[in-house]
C-alpha cells in the first residue's frame, strides 16, 4: 500500500463507508490521516454519490458530505398525518386545532404534491410548537460551534378565500440551557377577507450564528379576524427546519 500513488490509494479509500474513514481508517498513519483530512478525497465520494453539481463548493468537504448524507426535515408531522402528535406547547384558542384534508372548503391545493392534509386555527388564538434536539439528529457539538452550518426554516400558511385571518411565525436557536442565541419572528401576517386562498411560503436561513447552538424551537400559530365559530383562521402545513450542507 505505502507504493501505490497517492491518487489510486484516494480511489480506494472512496470505496470505504465514511464512518470508517473517520474512525478507523483516520488512524492507521499519518499519511492515511492526511488524506481522510483533505478535500481530494472527500470531493471523490460527494461525486460518485451525486452530491455535487457543477457549482459545488465547500470551505470544508468532509463536512459537507455528512452534512448532504443526513439533510432532512428535522419538523416531525408537518402535515398533520399523524393529528397533532409531535406538537407541544399546544394552545388551542377558540375551537382549538383541526386537521383537514386539501383543498379544504374555499381553499386551493397545495402547489407541490405529496401534500395532503393541513393544520387550520380557530376564532381565537391557536399556537403550537416543535424542539428539536440537533445532538439527538445526529449533529455534534463540534460541527454547530465551529463549521455552524445554515439552518434554513420553512412554513406555508392560507386562508380560506371567504375569511380574513392572522399568522406569525417564530423560531429560536437555543443553547444547552434553552437560552436564546439567535431569533427569527415575523411580522403578525394578516390575510384580508376575500383573498385567493392561495398557499404562501415564509423562510428564513440564520448563518453565523455564534457557538453552543443545541436546540431549535419552532412555533407557528394564528387565528380568523372575523370571530365565526368554527375552524375558519389561518391554515398552515409543510413546515420544515433542515441543516444545511
Amino acid at each position: 500500500m505505502e507504493s501505490l500513488p497517492e491518487a489510486v490509494l484516494i480511489q480506494i479509500l472512496a470505496s470505504v463507508p465514511a464512518v470508517d474513514l473517520v474512525l478507523v481508517c483516520r488512524l492507521v498513519c499519518c499519511q492515511w490521516k492526511n488524506l481522510v483530512d483533505g478535500a481530494a478525497l472527500w470531493i471523490l465520494k460527494c461525486q460518485q454519490e451525486g452530491l455535487t453539481t457543477a457549482e459545488s463548493d465547500a470551505e470544508n468537504w468532509q463536512n459537507f458530505y455528512f452534512l448532504s448524507k443526513k439533510k432532512k426535515n428535522l419538523i416531525k408531522n408537518p402535515c398533520g398525518e399523524e393529528d397533532l402528535e409531535h406538537w407541544g406547547e399546544v394552545e388551542n384558542g377558540g375551537d382549538g386545532w383541526k386537521i383537514e384534508e386539501l383543498p379544504g372548503d374555499f381553499g386551493k391545493e397545495f402547489p407541490s404534491e405529496g401534500v395532503h392534509k393541513y393544520f387550520v386555527t380557530s376564532y381565537e388564538w391557536c399556537r403550537k410548537a416543535q424542539v428539536i434536539d440537533l445532538r439527538a439528529e445526529g449533529y455534534w457539538e463540534e460541527l454547530m460551534d465551529t463549521t455552524q452550518p445554515k439552518i434554513m426554516v420553512r412554513d406555508w400558511y392560507a386562508g380560506r378565500s371567504d375569511a380574513g385571518c392572522l399568522y406569525e411565525l417564530c423560531v429560536k436557536l437555543l443553547s444547552e440551557n434553552e437560552d436564546v442565541l439567535a431569533e427569527y419572528r415575523s411580522e403578525t401576517i394578516t390575510i384580508p377577507q376575500e383573498n385567493d386562498a392561495s398557499w404562501t411560503e415564509i423562510s428564513h436561513t440564520f448563518s453565523s450564528y455564534g457557538p453552543g447552538v443545541r436546540f431549535v424551537r419552532f412555533e407557528h400559530g394564528g387565528q380568523d379576524t372575523l370571530f365565526w365559530k368554527g375552524w375558519y383562521g389561518v391554515r398552515v402545513t409543510n413546515s420544515s427546519v433542515t441543516v444545511e450542507p
